[in-house]
């Protein structure tokens, strides 16, 4: 489902982009201004044009899917290392006692209240 979601925003995305540049822009009729025609500076306020309709619906859309994914990237609820295990710890033998043929000991590590117990 993400991977949908995804791909449907990537395509509203360059679909967005085209579509306004193929609009043309509301400073685009200023030099018909000044050469006497009857229309307004910026543009005339009549109903929206059809590709200013397809640029509001796929701005929904892209807006929609942005925060679709913005809200399930923060609240995963799976991850493919959850079920993986716990690589177990291996105490290194001494490189000098290696070659003898015999188990080493584990070190003891001595906390500083033990060594002050041996002290006494």
């Amino acid at each position: 489902m993400h991977v949908l979601i995804s791909i449907l925003h990537i395509a509203m995305c360059i679909l967005l982009i085209f579509i306004v540049l193929l609009q043309s822009g509301k400073g685009s009729d200023m030099g018909a201004a000044f050469g006497g025609s009857s229309q307004t500076v910026f543009g005339s306020s009549g109903p929206a044009t059809f590709l200013g309709k397809i640029t509001a619906v796929i701005a929904t859309v892209f807006m929609l899917t942005s925060l679709w994914l913005a809200y399930f990237s923060v609240h995963k609820t799976s991850s493919i290392m959850e079920n993986s295990p716990i690589p177990a710890v291996e105490k290194s033998i001494p490189a000098a006692e290696q070659g003898k043929g015999s188990v080493a000991a584990p070190v003891e590590t001595q906390t500083p209240e033990a060594e002050k117990k041996k002290a006494k």
